[in-house]
């Protein structure tokens, strides 16, 4: 593991708990009911859809405090909501969660609610339940006076404006919000609605995704570096922000400082549902600055955990005991290289998601063309492919005590450059069949004039594939070559 993540995961690991988060926003409750749709209505022309499930979930601002729970921190949440149903549920979901509630004020208008009907996992019909209407002065003034005691009284690491447009983030909230906070120097992270960008200036950071850019500049942007090279700055600018984030879906995230531009990709997985993964973002980024996580590496593990959420379906919150584990697998997939049996979790992670695995084993001494060759084209065979190295030790005993002519941790090094190949694995054994009963590949790959049937391990896999050597090479000629 990197010696920058590591330290985030120790950090995160002792102060998660502690973190104090305050999230002010548009609370919204998300309901779906699930059910069958075998016939037409006598009445009208219209499905009739026979409930079987109803499932809740909470959305808007109350989502970015549920992501907060599960990250492991403590969490305040301020918003507004109506004398109705749908407050009581909302109310008792996130009092269940262990969120103070306190900050949550009823006012005449309906909480926010969006009803699916779903069969046959197609969305049928959504009604919404809202009135998208700025908060009164009453209610604007009973926030005042709450943030006020609140942000007083107990030490909050981070505030999160969460904005989704219903009203309640009014400028005049917002700028009290932000002038709270700096006077009292915390950070406070604003996800943006709408083009009046004004009412969150002076804030520590805005991080909106290319859409909400392009909403703010009245423009449809595409989705080049250009782009951010010729906005991002001047955005960063004209708002007085310490930073600005944009979210660039396929192309990662660029973060926008007073001196610099910096790109983050986007982790190769794949989509299954952007939904709350702006959410995932705000709550990561706060939570890790609010623990002293530094700016670039809270940015980084961001990214990866909205990587988590968008491999889901459905409204997903990422647990911190997850995003460790994430971390450190993709810090083992990075290294490539492993002694003993770490090798296991990011082999068992890499089956999970539905990866072919294709082994390949030898001692590799002397790299040359012919490995190179038969190596790419073991990696057709697949998604995944693993080589199982002989350590010296081994070697020794397979070739004499005079090999291997290199270390094995700079043969390791070297079939690690490859980019087709995904992991090394060095093992002791004389041969790699206990390896190969561990890692059970779907594709099992030997070079030259071998029998699928008599290739050694062959039951643990899924088939035997024979790939010829490459013509005129070998380490055994190149070492005679040298000694003549």
């Amino acid at each position: 593991m990197s010696q920058n993540l590591r330290s985030v995961v120790q950090i995160f690991r002792e102060k998660i708990k502690g973190c104090q988060v305050l999230v002010i926003g548009d609370l919204m409750l998300d309901k779906y009911y699930f059910g069958d749709m075998k016939r037409i209505s006598p009445e009208a022309p219209v499905p009739v859809v026979n409930m079987k499930e109803e499932t809740k979930t909470l959305g808007g601002a109350a989502n970015v405090a549920n992501n907060l729970v599960h990250l492991g921190c403590q969490v305040s949440l301020a918003g507004i909501v109506g004398n109705d149903q749908g407050r009581d549920e909302l109310l008792e979901m996130l009092e269940f969660k262990g969120v103070d509630v306190s900050g949550i004020f009823t006012d005449d208008r309906f909480t926010t609610t969006k009803t699916r009907i779903i069969s046959g996992n197609q969305q049928v019909l959504r009604i919404d339940q809202e009135e998208q209407k700025e908060i009164t002065d009453a209610s604007l003034k009973q926030f005042e006076d709450w943030f006020s005691a609140k942000v007083n009284t107990k030490i909050y690491d981070a505030i999160i404006i969460s904005d989704y447009g219903k009203g309640f983030c009014r400028k005049e909230l917002c700028q009290f919000a932000i002038a709270f906070a700096k006077k009292k120097k915390i950070p406070i992270i604003i996800d943006p609605k709408g083009n009046d960008w004004g009412k969150y200036a002076e804030a520590t950071m805005i991080t909106p995704n290319l859409k909400e850019l392009g909403d703010l500049l009245r423009k449809d942007l595409p989705n080049h570096d250009q782009i951010i090279h010729a906005y991002g700055p001047m955005l960063r600018n004209k708002y007085v922000l310490e930073y600005l984030l944009i979210t660039r879906s396929e192309q990662g995230m660029s973060l926008i400082g007073a001196e610099e531009m910096f790109h983050i990709p986007t982790l190769a997985k794949e989509v299954f549902d952007v939904s709350g993964a702006g959410d995932t973002v705000i709550s990561t980024l706060a939570a890790l600055i609010g623990i002293g996580i530094p700016i670039h590496d809270a940015v980084r593990v961001a990214n990866i955990a909205a990587g988590i959420v968008v491999g889901k379906v459905g409204t997903y919150a990422v647990h911190g005991d997850d995003l460790i584990e994430e971390l450190e697998i993709l810090n083992e997939e990075k290294n490539k290289i492993y002694f003993g049996k770490k090798y296991q979790s990011v082999i068992n992670k890499w089956k999970s998601k539905g990866h072919s695995i294709i082994f390949t084993n030898g001692c590799f001494d002397l790299l040359h063309i012919g490995h190179a060759t038969y190596l790419q084209n073991a990696k057709k065979m697949g998604d995944k492919l693993i080589i199982g190295l002989n350590s010296d030790e081994s070697v020794k005993r397979l070739k004499g005590a005079s090999r291997p002519i290199v270390h094995e941790h700079d043969r390791a090094k070297m079939l690690s450059f490859f980019e087709f190949i995904d992991a090394v694995i060095v093992f002791d054994e004389d041969t790699p069949e206990n390896l190969i009963a561990e890692i059970r590949p779907d594709v099992l790959v030997k070079g030259g004039d071998y029998q699928a049937e008599a290739v050694l391990g062959k039951e643990y896999a899924g088939r035997v594939e024979i790939l010829p050597f490459v013509d005129g090479y070998s380490t055994t000629t190149i070492i005679e070559k040298i000694t003549n």
